[in-house]
């Protein structure tokens, strides 16, 4: 029987070893043979031999076309714990090593194979601050799902995303998650200047030290991007208003409506706390420099997705309802490739737009957005113009016409993608009454802002920060996340919030070691 298991997998790797990664293929191996040799774990594990993959429902196209809310319904518990027993459980985890948070996720997944998802729960929440945040916007097919090791092998990888989101849920529905008790506060404190993701996690991690925290954010309602910057239909807002109340019955300070630089200086900030934190985000858009920019009705894609979600959070918002940023019965183009793109088409479509279509430099294969989302896109309705580029805008006092050029690719660039390549007298008109600009954000000139010349940036604008220790030029101001590595995912965000806790729990307690020294 050894022989023959043996034999078998050896054919199904021969056929596929052009194909798939040789470490994949040898992890696959040991997987069968774990089976063989180990029957107790394939009691609960390793079911992806004769189990397949299944995602949750989605609702229609027609269905989920017509109002915002999350378009994946929810798993139930057999469910769950039926696809979580797909876990291959492979020594080295590859699924683990391509998340940010290097979350447990083989552990977790066995735990709810066995139905104890309290564990489950309490393992996952060990090393992400936002498991159910995660759960929703991560790209898992970029990271922990694109690297299972039996989605190489054509098994289908584990749907860790949606497991994710079910246990945080059920911890939620089952009151598992309890604000954090602090018995001996530190008289210490922290400012943090931020309320997104890596301003959230920071804060947490340091409640969790016993620190006293203060969040300062310049916005009405804490959350920063999670909040006024993704849609619905793939974060519903009750999702981040829940961790943001949270984290208040944990003994954190919210100040919203907060500028540093006008309601107080980075100085003075920094003279009433013992660390500061800086995790601002990045929110400058980028622009596209061509003939016609000015022209009305063209728009950055942060200012159309806010507008949209402060609508749907029940905010009076002029520019929408006198119908400037609503894109209801309009023509509508968005430019760039990005998740960011995917959220304007797809609120774009809700708002019952009467055409939308997505123009790209690139391919389908090289576009930079999650391929779920793009999917996701096409079902629903949006039109996407590959290989094309904007040249130019037209119209008189609002823009009515794009002029696009037809794009080729050539040899890959710098960042390792084939540069994009204009083709000659290839110039096409697309009709557009909104012209949506989804081309990526820079940081804002946060030295001016906050009124501290010594904050130093690098020649990009992000803050310059100690690439071990997270300190800036100025001692005891950290930063993290997007300002200090450019725009990128929000798990990368919690991610660093939760390392800039660490090296501000390291200083504040060498600066209180060397205090006690000298006294």
């Amino acid at each position: 029987m050894t022989y023959a298991i043996y034999r078998k997998t050896a054919i199904i790797l021969n056929f596929l070893k052009n194909k798939v990664n040789k470490t994949y293929l040898y992890m696959l191996f040991a997987n069968y043979i774990l089976i063989y040799k180990h029957p107790a774990m394939s009691e609960k594990m390793l079911k992806f031999v004769n189990i397949g993959q299944q995602n949750p429902p989605k609702r229609t196209k027609d269905e989920r076309s017509k109002d915002f809310n999350e378009i994946y319904k929810e798993f139930i518990e057999e469910k769950a714990k039926t696809q979580s027993s797909r876990c291959s459980q492979c020594g080295v985890p590859f699924c683990q090593v391509h998340c940010p948070l290097s979350n447990n996720i083989p552990d977790w997944l066995k735990l709810t194979a066995e139905g104890r998802l309290e564990e489950a729960y309490r393992l996952s929440q060990s090393t992400n601050n936002m498991p159910e945040v995660c759960g929703r916007i991560c790209p898992q097919d970029r990271l922990c799902e694109g690297n299972c090791v039996i989605e190489q092998s054509g098994h289908g990888t584990v749907t860790i995303g949606s497991i994710e989101k079910f246990l945080t849920e059920t911890a939620w529905e089952n009151n598992w998650v309890k604000p954090i008790e602090v018995r001996n506060e530190s008289n210490l404190s922290i400012g943090i200047i931020g309320a997104g993701p890596a301003g959230l996690a920071c804060a947490e991690e340091l409640r969790k030290k016993n620190y006293k925290v203060t969040i300062y954010d310049r916005y009405d309602r804490s959350g920063g991007l999670l909040i006024y910057g993704i849609p619905n239909f793939k974060l519903e807002k009750h999702v981040v208003l829940r961790r943001i109340k949270h984290l208040q019955d944990s003994g954190i300070e919210f100040v919203n409506n907060f500028e540093v630089g006008k309601d107080k200086s980075l100085k003075e900030l920094k003279e009433k706390h013992d660390a500061i934190l800086i995790a601002t985000g990045v929110y400058k858009a980028r622009e596209i420099e061509l003939p016609g920019s000015d022209l009305g009705n063209i728009f950055p894609a942060m200012e159309f997705l806010t507008a949209s979600n402060r609508k749907g959070l029940g905010d009076k918002v002029e520019l929408f309802d006198n119908g400037v940023l609503n894109a209801e019965g309009k023509d509508v183009v968005v430019i760039g490739g990005g998740d960011t793109a995917m959220d304007c088409v797809r609120t774009s479509i809700r708002q019952n737009a009467k055409s939308v279509k997505c123009l790209y430099r690139r391919d389908k294969e090289n576009m930079p957005g999650s391929a779920r989302e793009v999917l996701n896109a096409e079902e629903e309705g949006v039109e996407f113009i590959w290989l094309s580029s904007p040249k130019e805008f037209l119209g008189s006092n609002k823009v009515e016409n794009v002029k696009a050029l037809k794009m080729k690719l050539g040899d890959p660039d710098d960042s390792g993608r084939r540069k994009p390549i204009e083709q000659n007298d290839s110039d096409f008109d697309i009709k557009a009454d909104l012209v949506i600009k989804a081309l990526g954000f820079d940081p804002e000139n946060l030295p001016e802002l906050f009124g501290e010349k010594n904050l130093q940036v690098s020649r990009w604008g992000t803050i310059k920060a100690d690439f071990d220790t997270m300190e800036t030029s100025i001692p005891g101001v950290f930063a993290a996340g997007d300002i200090i590595r450019g725009a990128s995912l929000v798990v990368w965000a919690i991610k660093d919030g939760r390392d800039a806790a660490e090296n501000i729990d390291k200083f504040l307690k060498n600066k209180t070691q060397l205090k006690q020294k000298v006294a």
